[in-house]
């Protein structure tokens, strides 16, 4: 089974996480923050990655150490449960509408940590959630997994339709990319023998 847990500890947040890539979907999210809970909420659901998260943040202050340090956690705790990443399909990509939004993803899982993020959001906030914090999510959750990922707005101007769209289409992506490729289930998906 290719899981983690990992526990983390600054002055501004405690977090609790445990991932499972071959799951069913089930989470259980206490992050402090309820649209950060809806979100990855709907990211263990569509990735089919069992997530449990519990953070105690600095959130009176505001959400994005919260955010930031979730998304560190989650891509520590991917590129754990992938070991040596013998066996996956390695690339994927996703294009997923949302009503009028259309918001694409592609993955490297290349060992190399870079974020593309081509997105328009129109409102500063969605509820009490800052917007620019889905692009501070994907930030950590990128340089930790080590993984190269692509966000893409296609289309739309509902700011909770394109988050939404971010963060189905990215899990959409992520569970392909994980996938075990059945021909190559022995090998390293790389010429360098190593990702």
């Amino acid at each position: 089974m290719r899981t983690s847990v990992i526990e983390r500890k600054t002055n501004e947040t405690n977090i609790g996480l445990s991932l499972e890539l071959d799951g069913s979907g089930l989470s259980d999210i206490e992050s402090g923050c309820g649209f950060l809970d809806h979100m990855l909420t709907l990211l263990a659901k569509h990735s089919k990655f069992d997530i449990k998260l519990e953070c105690i943040g600095d959130t009176y202050v505001d959400f994005h150490h919260t955010v930031e340090d979730i998304g560190i956690t989650l891509g520590a705790a991917f590129a754990d449960a992938l070991g040596d990443r013998r066996g996956i399909t390695r690339y994927a990509d996703t294009t997923l509408p949302m009503d009028e939004t259309l918001i694409q993803t592609a993955v490297d899982i290349s060992g190399r940590d870079y974020l593309g993020y081509s997105v328009d959001i129109p409102a500063d906030k969605v509820g009490d959630f800052d917007t620019e914090l889905c692009e501070e999510f994907w930030n950590g959750f990128v340089r930790e997994a080590k993984i190269s990922l692509h966000i893409r707005q296609l289309a739309g101007n509902n700011s909770h339709h394109i988050i939404e769209g971010i963060f189905k289409s990215a899990a959409r992506t992520l569970r392909k990319a994980v996938e075990i490729d059945v021909e190559f289930a022995d090998e390293i998906p790389s010429t360098k023998g190593m990702l």
